[in-house]
């Protein structure tokens, strides 16, 4: 401090230093000397110079500035001083020394915000610098991170977009400055907000980065803490921070959303029930956040995603709290306005939204659709300019693609509907249209032509409307009732508005222009309108005049004799001439405030005088304007050609959609029986299949069988032979000649086999009748004996033999050869038994195998005789195809020739592929080349 006081000087003997010697001097000292102490003086000494001696700090000290950020880092003091003396040479916030500003300080003002720019340009000359700044971000040291703070944000400010590029190639840049919104100490963290918002102005990638460290989850927790729109300046500069994150971000609106953080903004519209005493902080919070709102639902953002997030604010309860504030006493009316330009948005094209915004009622007695209440103040010429263009808005985005809304506003107008005790939405509108505020009337007739947009229904049912005109006079329709103010000569706004409703109302819809030419005053109006010359003013007029006209002569179904389509274009022919009918047409798309009409949908206009174009009709127009001077231009023959062409097209379409129609259906055909042959073939290779097992099965058994038979085993066991062949399920076996044969032989063998039984049997059967005649008549035991041995020869020849040994036996003997003979005929008799129960196994075994045979043999001839059939058929249908094939190739060469023609003449040839992509996808995809 000597040294300053040395230099600065006190004393008066000698001449004083000037600014620019006595900094030299310290940024000498700060250079070369080698205690810390004496440094920090210097350091301290050039801070105070810093914002008198600007110039000179800045030009001969900034190098020994960053040279003590390098090499001083361990001295946090004086690292603060050198951070405070770089932000105010690069700061724009110089004080002012007087608070009257004359010219000269102006201009001397104007040189330091040059300066700033200068010295912030010389500090990021250096990439390193920059980096050690955000080094320095990490100091937790007050005195050296906040000023750290301070020095960056200054130098975002001047030089925003060089040094977002340093940052974004920084290591943990964006992280660094991040952990500044956890910082305990307030002011830390609310100028980390101040810095995060320069740094994310106008930069999609840093946006993006910012969005991913969880910056909004820490902004929505600041948000909560600090009151929410209760808060203060902190909740304000969260809210600008978020704005900017998600502003022209698709990336980050989509990230807000997923993380459920549209949910989290519902609690900050809730409003307590008295309204008054808003603070201007509070107002503005709230501006912002209904802002926030909108960037999310913006008609500018991707469809999907402003669909999905009016989906989430319908189902978090976010639209429903909307609307209360929108109900709400109390509110102020700039609150007011941008609640109702965001509930429009909210429900703009989205039909759930749309549907509970219709049933919405406004807390009156007795209670009023939200819908009417607004539109009362739309027609109400003492509201805020302001609040009626939103009112407008609101209903334009209600009517956005909702045929619904559309059909329920106009039948309020139908005389079926009209209740007499009640203000209905079809009423104001018809009041406002023919009110004597013009801001009124041009709301009205546009509102009611976004009832009609695209909607040809509604638009032929509001030609049934009918108005009172007076007392006595018969009513009119409100087609008649708008030409007749159009004649009167009203103000250019009014005619304006009436001109779009009726261009709207007419367009597509040629009974509109019928019901319109009816009246024989109407095209001798338009056409001494068209035809005179008057001031700029009514060229606008003139030239919606035309574009009328022009629809009535497109639209036009030749069902009046005197106002046909080629009557009307000599009409205008002689009485307005071709070039100056299309240079009177583009008068609508050359005004000044067209091209800001069709900028975006919402109505943004200074003043009333300068509403004349709504956003819907200037789509309108780009797509009539070129139609309508074509279908001037065009001569009689030129019309004729055309539609003899479109006739022939008509035709060739036709004849190619029958034939589409055809193969689709042979296509289908096709398919089916390709389905059938496959079936068939896949039902005949399980009926192969199961033939063969049943065969080899039934060969298995069949050898069984022949070996049972061979080792002369007991039937039994053929008989359990044959009910293991019962048992063979499926389809009927094929079984060939040969076997067959085989099986015939076998059963000829055992009814051979039978009747030698049978024959045996008789024998001793009769044996044994004469032995017992003999037993009971008492014959003697030798007579007995003869004739015992005699059948016993007969029947056995070791039995005979062992009689003939024995001589005369007794009678006693004799009785036990009875019973022995008995027991052996009884064993005969079951043999036999068994032999006739075997026959008759194999008989139903040989009628079996013949009824599998014969029906195995049908099947495979029906299968085969199919088989033909679908083959001929398929055979035929590729026949069929190739044919229309044929046919088509011509049809399209054809086509191709008359849309050449018709591009000769001039024609706008629209792609048969573009209008029916959908199908032709449908049809490329279903049909399979044979």
């Amino acid at each position: 401090m000597n040294f300053l006081r040395g230099v600065m000087g006190g004393q008066s003997a000698g001449p004083q230093p000037s600014g620019a010697e006595t900094v030299q001097k310290l940024c000498d000292r700060v250079a070369s000397s080698t205690l810390l102490d004496d440094r920090r003086d210097a350091v301290r000494a050039l801070k105070a110079l810093s914002k008198k001696y600007r110039l000179e700090v800045g030009s001969q000290a900034m190098e020994h500035l960053v040279n003590v950020l390098q090499t001083d880092r361990s001295d946090s003091e004086i690292i603060g001083y050198a951070l405070d003396t770089l932000c105010n040479l690069i700061s724009n916030d110089v004080e002012e020394e007087e608070p009257d500003e004359s010219e000269e300080e102006n201009a001397q003002k104007t040189n330091s915000d040059d300066l700033a720019g200068q010295f912030a340009e010389i500090y990021i000359k250096q990439q390193e610098n920059l980096t050690l700044l955000l080094s320095l971000l990490e100091e937790f040291d007050f005195h050296v991170r906040w000023p750290a703070v301070k020095l960056l944000t200054a130098l975002l400010k001047n030089q925003g977009p060089q040094v977002q590029q340093i940052i974004l190639v920084s290591p943990m840049g964006v992280s660094r400055m991040m952990d500044l919104l956890a910082d305990s100490r307030e002011v830390i963290r609310n100028d980390g907000l101040l810095l995060l918002q320069q740094l994310t102005k106008a930069n999609a990638a840093i946006q993006k980065i910012v969005a991913f460290e969880n910056a909004f989850e820490r902004l929505l927790d600041i948000i909560t803490e600090e009151g929410m729109s209760d808060g203060g300046i902190v909740v304000e500069d969260c809210l600008l921070l978020l704005l900017n994150l998600m502003r022209n971000n698709s990336s980050n609106q989509n990230f807000f959303k997923e993380g459920s953080y549209i949910q989290r903004m519902k609690p900050w519209f809730e409003v307590a029930e008295d309204n008054s005493g808003w603070s201007a902080q509070k107002v503005t919070n709230l501006h912002l956040m209904l802002q926030l709102v909108r960037v999310l639902v913006s008609p500018v953002n991707p469809p999907g995603a402003t669909s999905n997030c009016q989906k989430s604010a319908f189902q978090c309860g976010l639209l429903q709290q909307l609307c209360t504030i929108l109900m709400a006493t109390g509110v102020p009316a700039d609150i007011l306005t941008e609640t109702i330009n965001t509930v429009s948005e909210v429900i703009r094209g989205s039909q759930v939204n749309q549907d509970y915004f219709a049933s919405v009622n406004a807390p009156s007695n007795p209670p009023r659709p939200a819908i009417v209440v607004l539109l009362m103040s739309m027609v109400n010429e003492r509201q805020p300019f302001v609040l009626r263009c939103a009112v407008l808005y609101c209903f334009q985005c209600f009517l956005y693609k909702n045929q619904k809304g559309q059909a329920e506003i106009v039948a309020t107008l139908l005389p079926a509907t009209i209740d007499a005790n009640s203000i209905s939405a079809g009423q104001l509108l018809c009041g406002g249209l023919f009110s004597t505020d013009s801001l009124s009337n041009w709301c009205a007739a546009v509102a009611l032509a976004h009832a009609l947009q695209d909607n040809s229904i509604q638009k032929e049912q509001l030609l049934r409307v009918q108005l009172a005109t007076s007392l006595g006079n018969p009513p009119v329709s409100l087609l008649q009732q708008c030409t007749n103010i159009l004649s009167q000569g009203s103000k250019v706004q009014t005619r304006v508005g009436l001109l779009m409703l009726l261009s709207t109302w007419m367009t597509n819809c040629p009974i509109a222009v019928t019901h319109f030419l009816h009246n024989q005053t109407n095209v001798p109006f338009l056409t001494a309108q068209i035809s005179e010359n008057l001031g700029e003013e009514e060229q606008l007029v003139q030239g919606l005049c035309a574009l009328l006209l022009g629809i009535c002569i497109y639209y036009n179904e030749n069902s009046l004799e005197n106002y046909t389509k080629e009557k009307l274009k000599q009409l205008i022919e002689k009485r307005i001439g071709k070039e100056i009918f299309i240079e009177k047409l583009a008068y609508i798309s050359k005004h000044e405030l067209y091209s800001r009409a069709g900028q975006k949908p919402q109505p943004s206009y200074s003043s009333p005088e300068q509403m004349l174009f709504d956003h819907e009709f200037t789509k309108l127009v780009k797509e009539l304007e070129v139609l309508i001077t074509k279908a001037v231009q065009k001569s009689s023959e030129d019309e004729k050609k055309e539609e003899e062409v479109k006739k022939s097209l008509e035709q060739h379409d036709s004849i190619v959609s029958q034939y589409k129609e055809l193969i689709r259906e042979q296509d289908m055909q096709l398919n089916e029986l390709k389905k059938q042959v496959a079936a068939l073939t896949n039902q005949n290779e399980q009926s192969q299949t199961t033939i063969t097992q049943q065969t080899s099965q039934i060969q298995q058994l069949r050898d069984q069988y022949n070996l049972l038979k061979v080792q002369g085993k007991p039937l039994d066991s053929q008989h359990h032979i044959h009910n293991e062949a019962a048992q063979i399920n499926g389809i009927q076996p094929k079984a060939d000649a040969e076997e067959i044969g085989r099986l015939r032989e076998e059963i000829e063998e055992l009814k051979k086999q039978h009747d030698v039984l049978e024959g045996q049997l008789a024998e001793k059967e009769s044996v044994i009748d004469k032995l017992r005649t003999n037993q009971t008549t008492g014959n003697t035991g030798e007579g007995c004996l003869d004739i015992a041995g005699e059948q016993t020869t007969e029947l056995h020849k070791p039995v005979a033999i062992a009689e003939a040994a024995s001589g005369d036996n007794d009678s006693a003997s004799a009785l036990m050869k009875i019973s022995q003979l008995e027991s052996r005929l009884s064993a005969l008799d079951d043999e036999n038994q068994k032999l006739k129960d075997q026959v008759k196994l194999l008989t139903e075994e040989q009628r079996t195998l013949n009824q599998q045979l014969a029906s195995t043999t049908s099947t495979v001839a029906i299968l085969e005789t199919d088989k033909r059939k679908l083959q001929q058929e398929v055979t035929e249908s590729k026949k069929e195809q190739d044919d229309l094939l044929v046919l088509l190739a011509d049809q399209d060469q054809k086509i191709f020739g008359f849309k050449n023609k018709l591009k000769e003449l001039g024609e706008p040839v629209e792609d048969e592929d573009d209008l029916e992509s959908a199908d032709q996808e449908d049809d490329d995809d279903d049909y399979e080349p044979s």
